[in-house]
């Protein structure tokens, strides 16, 4: 079989640079490994997809090179999306920090992608593994499951490592190595932090407990937003966001009253509520299985009277920056991004084509590009798939 472009991989990033080239008259075959194409676009945002986020900046990206992200998603921005979105008659909402939700299924998107495939004139295989590549004078010969496939360009949209489950594996990193490509080393983002030993034991029988916003901090990189006790140590959204940042060995620390000065709430306090207990007090600020565990592990409760004003001062210092000792992530069972992968250096920011290889592009999460929470990865997956897209 021959065509003109070859797409390893049916999720956001292969779909949207599918779209383009076949808009563009291109013969477009995009094949996946796995038995439907969207995968973990299905999966995202709790069965709603957040399918991009109005405040888009390269700020917001992770990336060896922070100057690599800018081009592509200058040229295909988050309107350029929501356009898409609304020609297709998707209803849609901004939950909060502008994340942008469909108001019905994710599956919506996917059916969006596959239609705008099917009128570009795009043929998708799914099912379908890649068993050798080999380059050729006008291009690549793929040796697939279902045959052998001549392209003139290949373009590489295989995802990162992130939920296994969903058939992630490290295909893309394999194939950049095959042609000469350096790869960044990898590691999960956006996943659950874990605790161990008496860390762990500190904060035992809290699962389940959560704080409506809690300023999460690693060195100068800071989130406030949600955050959730689990089994196995913290997640929520400000921990997520923070996972990115954190490495092994970093100290990790919550502002767990993020919305005052905890020192002179708690000295007002006792001028209003002398005969309070501080377990009682600090109930009234956060979860009272949270503020009883506090007052058993780490402060006493006595009546508010009883504390001078140095000794609230201290305990309020502490709460605004509560050190916590992290063992580790969840790991890529159950994050949602894989930080690190091809190197930037040796890509196109305006194409995503090979420096080393003409003919061959990657694009998305393969790519050593990883966004923030929100909306984030699924723009740079139109934005990256979109410029590879335009000149495949």
């Amino acid at each position: 079989m021959k065509v003109d472009v070859l797409i390893v991989g049916a999720g956001a990033a292969g779909l949207m640079s599918a779209i383009a080239a076949g808009q563009r008259g291109r013969r477009v075959l995009v094949i996946d490994h796995a038995n439907k194409v969207g995968k973990k676009i299905l999966m995202s945002g709790g069965g709603h997809c957040n399918f991009t986020n109005l405040g888009v900046t390269p700020s917001q990206y992770l990336c060896s090179n922070p100057h690599f992200p800018k081009s592509a998603l200058a040229r295909y921005t988050p309107a350029d999306f929501i356009a898409l979105v609304e020609k297709h008659g998707i209803a849609f909402h901004e939950k909060e920090l502008g994340q942008l939700f469909c108001d019905g299924s994710s599956r919506q998107i996917v059916q969006l992608l596959v239609a705008e495939c099917s009128a570009a004139g795009v043929t998708l295989e799914t099912s379908c593994t890649v068993q050798e590549v080999r380059q050729t004078v006008k291009g690549f010969s793929v040796r697939t499951t279902r045959g052998e496939v001549l392209t003139e360009s290949l373009v590489v949209a295989s995802g990162g490592l992130s939920i296994p489950s969903m058939g992630a594996t490290g295909y893309g990193y394999n194939l950049a190595h095959q042609f000469g490509h350096n790869t960044l080393p990898t590691r999960a983002g956006l996943v659950p932090l874990t605790l161990s030993g008496i860390h762990q034991e500190h904060y035992r029988n809290l699962a389940g407990v959560s704080l409506a916003s809690a300023k999460v901090s690693v060195g100068k990189q800071a989130f406030r937003a949600g955050l959730l006790f689990t089994h196995r140590g913290l997640s929520g959204p400000s921990i997520l966001q923070i996972s990115s940042y954190w490495q092994p060995g970093d100290a990790l620390c919550i502002d767990l009253l993020a919305e005052q000065d905890a020192a002179e709430w708690l000295i007002e306090q006792r001028t209003i509520r002398p005969l309070a207990a501080l377990k009682t007090v600090l109930g009234d600020a956060l979860p009272n299985r949270l503020a009883q565990r506090l007052c058993e592990q780490w402060f006493d409760s006595r009546p508010l009277r009883q504390y001078r004003s140095a000794e609230l001062s201290l305990i309020g210092s502490q709460l605004n920056a509560w050190p916590v000792t992290v063992s580790g992530t969840e790991g890529y069972r159950t994050a949602e991004v894989t930080l690190g992968g091809v190197d930037t250096n040796e890509l196109s920011s305006s194409t995503m084509q090979s420096k080393l290889v003409p003919g061959l592009y990657f694009i998305g999460e393969v790519v050593d590009v990883t966004g923030w929470l929100g909306g984030y990865n699924f723009q740079w997956a139109w934005a990256s798939g979109q410029a590879a897209g335009q000149v495949v």
